[in-house]
């Protein structure tokens, strides 16, 4: 039998164990609580007994180590994490870093430096009268009064001066106004002044951009980037690179600079573009300011005449229509046009400038620069065809670009065959002069019409979504008659030795109060180079100047435009890559050749 089964035996006497319960619940009683035991530890621990020496010690060892090690993260924390200023002021902002801007070849054209400003909590100021005696001898282009009004306020935080010289932080610091204190900024440079100002903007005392790239950037997510932190120096963002070649913008600046005040203009502006990328490689509108100090940059006179200012483009506009003959297939390089009397549309009657009375082939037409030519070749086209072509090639709509600022043409409100014969020879139609150059490229580039960019791009990108607006045979019809035109027409005063161009002036009368002033003028030339495979279009127009004693009294654009493009043209193309030829090339236009056309031989 095993032990289960004697334990489970009915009749095994039963076991009586002895009860221990009223002990134990005595000991519990008896033993302190948890509570109890702390508090007498740390009575212990505080009565002067040398047993608890140490651990006195180490106790109060312990407490310095958490509270200096609190501190030394805190420090730590802020030195590596400052607040921005727009925290520590109640949403007052400090101008945020911005990347630099940089030209096409890596030269520097805006930048940020380090800079401080000067602020007072005027709740701290002890008296704001002498402050602001003491700040005013220091900083003597303050108001005063304002100041004083400022200081004499409850709050906690007022500007006294933005972006002072380190000089002056010095002077001020050594005055030891209890309240005034100096807060880090990124203040914005340009290290170029003028050059190139119309293109780069400005930024403002906040380091916000106001107008051109500037903005362009905010408006690309840059203030928004600032907002959120994480611009808080210009080493944290890429430099943002234009086209622009610097050498090239002051070059072309310089001659226009002389030729403005030369022909006594109202204003002038150029433009190089690059017809195969978009690319625009220089652009100057005079009068313009320094971005350094912009207080002249919002008056009506500063605008940016290539983009903002809308213009009749006078004749130039006729390369447009002979390429819309042309390619419609309704005329070829040798179609001719009755041109032997003015064309009387009602009560009006359309006549050549300098005419030769006579029929006229499609190369004359340009060359002769005839309003009754072109105007019979539009009106071979009919209304309807001349506005889509005009409209393909970016005429009647707003122009696009990385610039903010831009402005719609200005259309006839009813479009009849007047307009289109008007139109035809760049009457009535006012466009932005650059917009003007981009179609013109078009026509030299095999017929891809290019958006213009401010940023560096490669050919390829740029005729990877750009549409083809005539066909190349017509580009080339294009290209022959412009360089016809440099040979023995109106752009001889432009043709560089050494440069095989094609170009065309065209002068319009601008409109005063509703009616053409005959007296007042926009001129306009516009030239490729080389012409028999283009790379670059130049673009230079004057509002309303004036006649000089080598014009023989003429103000026309081949005695001013044309005459600064020659010189522009012979500073810049070395510097673009270009240098001179002095053999001419073999058959540059092989299909003209082949049909026969006049000249082309």
């Amino acid at each position: 039998m095993n032990g289960n089964e004697g334990m489970n035996a009915p009749d095994a006497p039963e076991r009586v164990l002895p009860d221990y319960a009223p002990v134990q619940e005595e000991a519990v009683a008896a033993r302190p609580s948890r509570r109890a035991l702390a508090w007498s530890f740390v009575r212990d621990l505080f009565r002067m007994r040398s047993d608890r020496s140490a651990q006195r010690v180490l106790l109060v060892g312990a407490f310095f180590i958490v509270l200096f090690g609190t501190l030394i993260g805190r420090l730590s924390w802020m030195a590596m994490h400052p607040k921005q200023p727009g925290e520590l002021r109640g949403g007052t902002t400090v101008a945020a870093a911005r990347p630099d801007i940089i030209d096409r070849n890596g030269t520097v054209l805006a930048t940020d430096i380090k800079t401080v400003s000067v602020f007072a909590e005027p709740r701290n100021i002890i008296d704001a009268d002498e402050a602001t005696e003491l700040l005013t001898a220091v900083l003597p282009d303050l108001d005063a009064r304002e100041l004083r009004d400022k200081l004499s306020t409850n709050r906690g935080f007022v500007w006294v001066k933005r972006q002072i010289t380190p000089r002056q932080q010095q002077e001020v610091h050594r005055l030891g106004i209890p309240g005034v204190g100096f807060v880090p900024e990124n203040k914005r440079v340009y290290p170029n002044g003028p050059v190139g100002a119309h293109v780069l903007g400005f930024a403002n005392v906040d380091n916000e951009g106001i107008a051109g790239i500037e903005k362009y950037m905010d408006n690309q997510g840059l203030k928004a980037l600032a907002g959120y932190g994480f611009a808080r120096s210009a080493d944290d963002l890429e430099p943002v690179q234009l086209s622009l070649d610097l050498r090239a913008n002051a070059a072309a600046r310089d001659e226009l600079v002389k030729g403005l005040a030369y022909f006594k203009a109202k204003a002038a502006a150029s433009l190089i573009l690059d017809v195969n990328t978009g690319e625009v490689v220089s652009l100057v509108s005079l009068p313009d300011y320094d971005p350094n100090n912009p207080v002249d940059a919002l008056k009506d006179d500063r605008i940016n005449r290539m983009i903002v200012g809308v213009f009749e483009m006078g004749s130039t506009f006729k390369a447009l229509t002979l390429a819309m003959g042309l390619d419609s297939g309704k005329a070829n390089i040798n179609s001719t046009y009755d041109a032997r009397g003015g064309l009387r549309y009602g009560r009006f009657t359309i006549k050549d400038y300098h005419g030769k009375n006579r029929i006229l082939n499609v190369p004359e037409i340009f060359i002769y620069s005839s309003n009754i030519g072109t105007a019979r070749i539009a009106l071979q086209q009919g209304v309807s065809a001349h506005k889509a072509f005009l409209k393909k090639m970016g005429q009647l709509d707003r122009m696009r670009t990385e610039m903010p600022e831009s402005s719609a043409p200005l259309l006839p409100p009813n479009w009849g065959e007047l307009n289109t014969i008007t139109i035809s020879y760049g009457h009535g139609l006012a466009v932005a002069p650059m917009q003007a150059a981009a179609a013109v490229g078009a026509l030299m580039n095999g017929g891809q019409l290019i958006n213009p960019t401010f940023l560096k791009r490669s050919e390829q990108e740029a005729r990877a979504d750009a549409p083809q607006v005539i066909k190349p045979e017509t580009s080339e019809a294009m290209r022959f008659v412009m360089r016809l035109n440099a040979v023995k027409g109106s752009a001889r005063k432009a043709d560089v030795p050494g440069y095989f161009i094609g170009g065309k002036t065209g002068t319009a009368d601008k409109v005063i109060n509703g009616r053409y002033a005959k007296n007042k003028n926009f001129t306009t030339f516009m030239t490729v180079l080389p012409a028999d495979d283009p790379k670059y279009l130049f673009l230079t127009v004057y509002d309303e100047p004036q006649a000089t004693s080598e014009s023989y009294g003429y103000s026309t654009a081949a005695w001013n435009a044309g005459v600064t493009t020659g010189k522009i043209m012979a500073r810049v193309a070395p510097l673009l890559g270009l240098p001179p030829r002095f053999e001419e090339p073999t058959d540059p236009f092989p299909t003209m050749a082949r049909a026969g056309a006049w000249g082309a031989r």
